[in-house]
């Protein structure tokens, strides 16, 4: 008889859950709130009283493995902590019937392990706002609980033989795994053996894979092949852009049918609960919305038709199996995430608060391979992750239209707010349109009276219909006192009152490494690749990295012949030099355009240096066609403005670096022969800035590089390699500005980009 190991967790949430899907709104704990809740209940108990206590047993062709959260042997007394906020009625039945499972198997594991014939089991619901124990005790024999047990495993034997069966022929089809083309591309090769070393070997790296290469393909693959070898159970595509997670599928389309056997590979492509949701109107519960009507009940069923769909469980393939069992499709795609051996996704769904992906990972002590795409967005992005605005308007607002119920806690936090603005505002709050006030601490009154209208609003929302109002303001207050809770100097808090009665209270994160380390930490290897990812330490240190992480270049397909790049001396794009810039800048574009007419683009560091630089070409050169994006353009307005760059137009469009249009578009072959860019691309010299440039200063001794330089340089790399995007592809460039020439800056530039000076 072949054994199955499961989690005690996935066991009980697989086979004990039934009925309703019901996602009314209960303030939980961060997973860090969690561990100190269960750290604080654990140190309270007696000396005897073993903590995280390690269980395991067979039950039939299962081996069950967990670890309870403590035992008293001599009390005979085990104990799961469950932690929560607020009132403990807000803890749905379902939930407390899947803690209740969850610990009665645990009892029959210990009851099993240590011959005991009975045990008083106590679920305790730790409320950590207010430091309180509220203990649920029954005794049960052995033998009822072992009987529970079987039943349980009844349920997942035929699901855990059915996964391992499928687990090996996954193993096969991988092994035998061919590259879908005749050869590779120039380079392509050495890419993907970097990648299969990398995964084999449990390595973190940092690997800058010029544009060209095929870097989807080239990963994808290796990355693939290398899972039977590396042993592991799950392989995460992470990608910012919905575009990149698009040309991942494609890539995994293409090497299922070019394989002359069937590719034994579940794929599930994760989107966002907007794109999913069949009923936005309507609540996460069976009592509104008619999906998460006996959820639970029907779920098996379609988790089934799910894991043997021939396809790629994209949008589509999930919404069509979910009409035909009537469930949600968003959260049978959740489900899917614990049975798919590769998942195309956001990087949110394995960094953020609450990332699905990390969560499984933990769970289920999965051996994860992390592939990060367009890695060099990972630090801005993390930083959003970890960044909440707290609005005073949005509270004044939602107030006058409140329920009589939730007004004192509104004004309570109403209070709070003018009390932060008399202390803590330029000029106590009376005047508006000063620069924001940096807060060494944060205010102790105001997240405390949020805190109290979090739990207000939650009471209220349980048993009045959904308020889409009421739960902005919720998750907002609820996002602002978490972070609150794990405030540092990895983030910034900044007090604006750019108008009246519009007070804006923000934790920024500068640091995104203090919550992202341990998010590496859970994957057995971890890929990030970009066009732009020098210098590796940058990287490293910013996102929270393993100091063993390594860093490599790979040589592109294109060379110098391809590209004439040129740097000007002689002109500088500094502010207080910009007036008298314009003109040589003007000039320096229409006399490239008349030397070879044809598509170029102009990268500028703001609207209004655009618009001067555009108005001067107008002026002194009328016969240069040209055209320029413009704040806040349409999906249409921007489709048309990249469809005008084709071989039969000839024109500089004008663009703002770091903006829409400087990364992430092919331009391939003439639709684009040449890019100017007048900026380094350095940040603002602003108050947000210079905090982050000491803070990283005092923690790297980087502060200029991490703040500007580098921040900056790779804008200029990621709008000026819009030029060259295939080896056939011929261009120029030209860097304008002085400091270009710099030995600093020159070295954060590409390698094979060979300047001509003037």
């Amino acid at each position: 008889m072949t054994l199955h190991s499961v989690a005690v967790r996935t066991l009980c949430e697989f086979a004990a859950r039934s009925g309703d899907l019901d996602l009314r709104y209960t303030p939980a704990p961060t997973a860090e709130e969690g561990i100190t809740g269960h750290q604080t209940v654990q140190a309270r108990r007696s000396p005897r009283y073993q903590s995280e206590m390690a269980l395991a047993g067979q039950c039939g062709s299962l081996m069950i493995s967990g670890r309870v959260d403590g035992y008293d042997p001599i009390a005979g007394r085990l104990e799961e902590i469950k932690t929560h906020r607020g009132d403990l009625s807000r803890v749905r039945e379902a939930q407390r019937n899947l803690h209740r499972a969850q610990l009665r198997v645990y009892g029959a594991l210990l009851c099993y392990q240590e011959k005991r014939k009975e045990l008083d089991l106590a679920l305790i619901y730790y409320d950590i706002g207010k430091d309180k124990e509220t203990a649920i005790v029954e005794t049960a024999t052995a033998d009822e609980l072992w009987q529970e047990l079987e039943k349980l495993c009844a349920l997942y034997a035929d699901w855990a033989a059915q996964e391992q069966a499928h687990r090996d022929a996954r193993n096969q089809s991988l092994t035998d795994l061919n590259f879908p083309f005749p050869e590779f591309r120039p380079q392509q090769r050495p890419l993907s053996e970097t990648v299969y070393k990398n995964a084999v070997r449990n390595h973190y790296l940092l690997l800058e894979a010029p544009t060209g290469l095929g870097k989807t393909l080239g990963t994808l693959f290796p990355s693939l092949k290398a899972m039977p070898a590396a042993n592991q159970d799950r392989l995460f595509y992470l990608t910012s852009r919905n575009t990149t997670r698009q040309v991942a599928r494609e890539a995994i389309e293409r090497l299922a049918t070019s394989q002359t056997g069937t590719l034994k590979l579940r794929t599930l492509e994760l989107v966002a609960k907007d794109h999913a949701c069949e009923h936005p109107d309507k609540a996460c519960h069976g009592d509104d919305c008619p999906l998460a009507k006996g959820f639970f009940d029907r779920l098996p069923d379609a988790r089934q038709a799910a894991a043997t769909h021939p396809d790629i469980l994209d949008q589509k393939a999930l919404a069509s199996i979910a009409a035909d069992h009537q469930i949600c499709p968003y959260f049978l795609a959740q489900e899917m995430a614990r049975w798919c051996d590769l998942v195309i996704a956001d990087v949110n769904r394995m960094f953020d608060q609450s990332a699905l992906l990390h969560a499984l990972t933990r769970q289920n002590d999965w051996k994860a391979g992390l592939l990060i795409d367009e890695a060099h967005n990972l630090v801005d992005r993390a930083r959003g992750m970890y960044s909440v605005t707290l609005s005073q308007k949005r509270l004044l607002r939602i107030r006058k239209q409140a329920p009589k119920p939730l007004k004192p806690a509104m004004n309570g936090v109403a209070r709070a707010w003018q009390s932060l603005l008399k202390n803590d505002a330029p000029d106590g709050g009376k005047e508006h349109g000063k620069p924001p006030v940096t807060l060494h601490h944060l205010p102790a009154t105001l997240t405390m009276a949020l805190a109290r209208m979090v739990s207000a609003i939650s009471d209220y929302l349980v048993d009045h219909p959904p308020d889409l109002a009421l739960q902005e303001l919720l998750f907002e207050s609820l996002a602002f006192t978490k972070l609150a809770e794990v405030f540092g100097d990895h983030s910034l808090a900044e007090l604006a009152r750019p108008r009246r009665g519009d007070a804006q209270l923000s934790i920024q994160n500068l640091i995104p490494a203090d919550f992202l380390a341990p998010r590496f930490e859970s994957a057995q290897s971890t890929l990030l690749f970009s066009a732009t990812l020098s210098p590796g330490e940058y990287y490293r240190d910013l996102l929270g990295l393993p100091e063993q992480t390594r860093f490599k270049s790979l040589p592109g397909p294109f060379n110098a012949d391809q590209l004439t790049v040129h740097f000007t001396p002689d002109i500088s794009t500094r502010k207080p030099d910009r007036e008298g810039s314009l003109e040589p800048i003007a000039e320096l574009i229409a006399r490239q355009y008349r030397e070879r007419p044809g598509n170029y683009l102009a990268f500028f560091s703001s609207f209004d240096y655009l618009e001067k630089v555009r108005a001067a070409v107008a002026s002194s050169a009328p016969d240069i066609p040209q055209r320029a994006q413009r704040p806040g353009m349409s999906a249409e307005e921007r489709q048309s403005f990249l469809e005008d760059f084709n071989e039969g137009n000839q024109s500089v469009a004008f663009a703002v670096l770091g903006g829409i249009f400087s990364e992430g578009i092919d331009l391939p072959g003439d639709r684009l022969i040449g890019a100017f860019v007048a900026t380094l691309g350095l940040p603002p010299f602003d108050h947000w800035h210079e905090v982050l440039r000491q803070r990283l200063d005092q923690r790297f001794q980087q502060g200029y590089a991490y703040t500007y330089l580098i921040p900056g340089l790779q804008k200029v790399a990621q709008a000026a390699g819009r030029v060259i995007r295939t080896p056939t592809d011929r261009g120029v460039i030209w860097l304008i500005d002085d400091r270009f020439v710099r030995p600093d800056v020159r070295k954060l530039l590409p390698g094979w980009w060979e300047p001509t000076f003037g």
